[in-house]
Protein backbone atom coordinates (compact mmCIF):
# COMPACT_ATOMS: atom_id res chain seq x y z
CA UNK A 1 0.00 0.00 0.00
CA UNK A 2 3.05 2.31 0.21
CA UNK A 3 4.82 3.77 -2.87
CA UNK A 4 8.07 3.23 -1.18
CA UNK A 5 7.57 -0.36 -0.83
CA UNK A 6 5.92 -0.84 -3.96
CA UNK A 7 8.56 0.42 -6.19
CA UNK A 8 11.05 -1.51 -4.03
CA UNK A 9 9.74 -4.47 -4.02
CA UNK A 10 8.60 -4.03 -8.39
CA UNK A 11 12.46 -3.00 -9.08
CA UNK A 12 13.62 -6.17 -7.37
CA UNK A 13 10.79 -8.02 -9.05
CA UNK A 14 11.48 -6.62 -12.78
CA UNK A 15 15.24 -6.51 -12.47
CA UNK A 16 15.94 -9.97 -10.33
CA UNK A 17 17.25 -8.70 -7.39
CA UNK A 18 18.18 -9.72 -4.04
CA UNK A 19 16.58 -8.00 -1.41
CA UNK A 20 19.90 -6.27 -0.66
CA UNK A 21 20.71 -5.28 -3.77
CA UNK A 22 17.24 -3.65 -4.33
CA UNK A 23 17.56 -1.45 -1.30
CA UNK A 24 21.21 -0.53 -1.47
CA UNK A 25 20.44 1.19 -5.09
CA UNK A 26 21.90 4.43 -5.38
CA UNK A 27 20.89 7.13 -7.91
CA UNK A 28 23.90 6.71 -10.23
CA UNK A 29 23.38 3.37 -10.47
CA UNK A 30 20.23 4.07 -13.28
CA UNK A 31 21.40 4.06 -16.65
CA UNK A 32 18.45 5.53 -18.25
CA UNK A 33 20.09 6.06 -21.62
CA UNK A 34 21.54 2.33 -21.80
CA UNK A 35 18.04 1.18 -19.82
CA UNK A 36 20.47 -0.67 -17.29
CA UNK A 37 20.70 -1.12 -14.07
CA UNK A 38 24.52 -1.22 -12.18
CA UNK A 39 23.98 -3.59 -9.13
CA UNK A 40 27.75 -2.97 -7.29
CA UNK A 41 28.99 -5.74 -5.29
CA UNK A 42 26.75 -7.98 -4.91
CA UNK A 43 27.16 -12.08 -3.67
CA UNK A 44 30.19 -12.46 -4.08
CA UNK A 45 31.33 -8.70 -4.08
CA UNK A 46 30.64 -8.89 -8.03
CA UNK A 47 29.34 -6.00 -10.12
CA UNK A 48 26.42 -6.58 -13.28
CA UNK A 49 24.32 -4.85 -15.07
CA UNK A 50 21.19 -5.91 -15.45
CA UNK A 51 17.91 -4.77 -17.76
CA UNK A 52 15.85 -1.87 -16.55
CA UNK A 53 12.42 -2.18 -17.87
CA UNK A 54 10.74 1.10 -19.05
CA UNK A 55 7.96 0.52 -16.73
CA UNK A 56 10.36 0.22 -14.01
CA UNK A 57 12.16 3.02 -14.89
CA UNK A 58 8.84 5.63 -14.73
CA UNK A 59 7.83 4.00 -11.58
CA UNK A 60 11.45 4.62 -10.13
CA UNK A 61 11.41 8.54 -11.19
CA UNK A 62 7.90 8.73 -9.55
CA UNK A 63 9.29 7.60 -6.78
CA UNK A 64 12.51 9.48 -6.67
CA UNK A 65 10.19 13.23 -7.15
CA UNK A 66 8.68 11.95 -3.45
CA UNK A 67 12.31 11.90 -1.63
CA UNK A 68 14.80 13.43 -3.92
CA UNK A 69 17.53 12.13 -2.24
CA UNK A 70 20.97 12.81 -4.03
CA UNK A 71 22.10 9.53 -3.74
CA UNK A 72 19.96 6.84 -2.48
CA UNK A 73 17.05 5.29 -4.54
CA UNK A 74 15.37 4.05 -1.49
CA UNK A 75 16.22 6.00 1.63
CA UNK A 76 15.44 5.02 5.01
CA UNK A 77 12.27 6.85 6.97
CA UNK A 78 13.83 9.62 8.66
CA UNK A 79 12.92 11.12 11.86
CA UNK A 80 9.38 13.92 11.99
CA UNK A 81 10.56 17.21 10.54
CA UNK A 82 13.78 15.78 8.57
CA UNK A 83 13.17 15.04 4.84
CA UNK A 84 13.59 12.13 3.43
CA UNK A 85 16.10 13.64 0.82
CA UNK A 86 18.45 13.72 4.27
CA UNK A 87 18.29 10.38 5.19
CA UNK A 88 21.58 8.78 5.74
CA UNK A 89 20.64 5.06 5.54
CA UNK A 90 18.64 2.70 2.87
CA UNK A 91 15.17 1.44 3.54
CA UNK A 92 15.84 -1.28 5.73
CA UNK A 93 15.41 -5.28 4.57
CA UNK A 94 13.46 -6.11 7.36
CA UNK A 95 11.48 -3.44 6.59
CA UNK A 96 10.86 -4.78 3.08
CA UNK A 97 10.15 -8.16 4.02
CA UNK A 98 7.38 -7.70 6.60
CA UNK A 99 5.69 -5.79 3.84
CA UNK A 100 6.17 -8.39 1.30
CA UNK A 101 4.84 -10.91 4.09
CA UNK A 102 1.73 -8.87 4.53
CA UNK A 103 1.05 -8.29 1.09
CA UNK A 104 0.97 -12.09 0.34
CA UNK A 105 -1.27 -12.59 3.79
CA UNK A 106 -3.79 -9.72 2.50
CA UNK A 107 -4.00 -11.52 -1.23
CA UNK A 108 -4.90 -14.56 -0.07
CA UNK A 109 -1.53 -16.62 -1.41
CA UNK A 110 -1.45 -20.28 0.85
CA UNK A 111 2.15 -20.38 -1.05
CA UNK A 112 4.99 -19.75 1.12
CA UNK A 113 7.13 -17.62 -0.46
CA UNK A 114 9.83 -14.78 0.15
CA UNK A 115 10.95 -11.49 -1.51
CA UNK A 116 13.88 -13.75 -2.72
CA UNK A 117 11.29 -15.73 -4.61
CA UNK A 118 10.17 -12.44 -6.72
CA UNK A 119 13.91 -13.48 -8.36
CA UNK A 120 13.44 -16.82 -9.00
CA UNK A 121 9.96 -16.22 -10.41
CA UNK A 122 11.86 -13.46 -12.08
CA UNK A 123 14.01 -16.13 -13.82
CA UNK A 124 11.44 -18.81 -14.41
CA UNK A 125 9.46 -15.75 -16.55
CA UNK A 126 12.46 -15.10 -18.49
CA UNK A 127 12.79 -18.81 -19.27
CA UNK A 128 9.80 -19.34 -20.23
CA UNK A 129 9.63 -16.31 -22.83
CA UNK A 130 12.39 -18.18 -24.35
CA UNK A 131 15.76 -16.26 -23.03
CA UNK A 132 18.83 -18.19 -22.82
CA UNK A 133 19.71 -20.01 -19.82
CA UNK A 134 23.26 -18.45 -20.52
CA UNK A 135 21.72 -14.90 -20.46
CA UNK A 136 19.64 -15.66 -17.20
CA UNK A 137 22.68 -16.38 -15.37
CA UNK A 138 24.85 -13.51 -16.33
CA UNK A 139 21.99 -11.38 -15.09
CA UNK A 140 21.97 -12.90 -12.04
CA UNK A 141 25.33 -12.92 -11.82
CA UNK A 142 25.82 -16.51 -11.16
CA UNK A 143 29.22 -17.93 -11.89
CA UNK A 144 28.14 -21.72 -12.43
CA UNK A 145 25.01 -22.88 -15.35
CA UNK A 146 23.84 -25.41 -12.55
CA UNK A 147 23.25 -22.42 -9.62
CA UNK A 148 20.94 -20.80 -12.90
CA UNK A 149 19.06 -24.07 -13.19
CA UNK A 150 17.89 -24.01 -9.79
CA UNK A 151 15.80 -20.55 -10.63
CA UNK A 152 14.35 -22.15 -13.58
CA UNK A 153 12.25 -25.79 -12.34
CA UNK A 154 10.11 -26.91 -14.89
CA UNK A 155 6.69 -25.27 -15.06
CA UNK A 156 3.35 -26.42 -17.03
CA UNK A 157 4.23 -23.63 -19.48
CA UNK A 158 7.52 -25.35 -20.61
CA UNK A 159 6.27 -28.35 -20.53
CA UNK A 160 3.96 -27.42 -23.01
CA UNK A 161 6.38 -25.50 -25.06
CA UNK A 162 8.73 -28.31 -25.33
CA UNK A 163 5.83 -30.68 -26.66
CA UNK A 164 4.80 -28.16 -29.08
CA UNK A 165 8.47 -27.51 -30.13
CA UNK A 166 9.14 -31.24 -30.70
CA UNK A 167 5.91 -31.28 -32.95
CA UNK A 168 6.96 -28.45 -34.88
CA UNK A 169 10.33 -29.85 -35.39
CA UNK A 170 9.03 -33.27 -36.65
CA UNK A 171 6.09 -32.06 -38.54
CA UNK A 172 8.96 -30.44 -40.40
CA UNK A 173 11.02 -32.92 -40.99
CA UNK A 174 8.23 -34.51 -42.94
CA UNK A 175 6.61 -32.18 -44.81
Amino acid sequence: RRFRYQACLSTIYACGLRIQEGVLLRVGDIDSDRMLVHIRQGKGSKDRCVPLPERILKILRQYWMTHRHEALLFPARTPVGVPLSEASNPMSVRGVQNVFRSALEESGVRKKATVHTLRHSWATHLLEAGISLRLIQGYLGHSSPATTAIYTHLTRKTEAMTVEAINQMLDDLWE
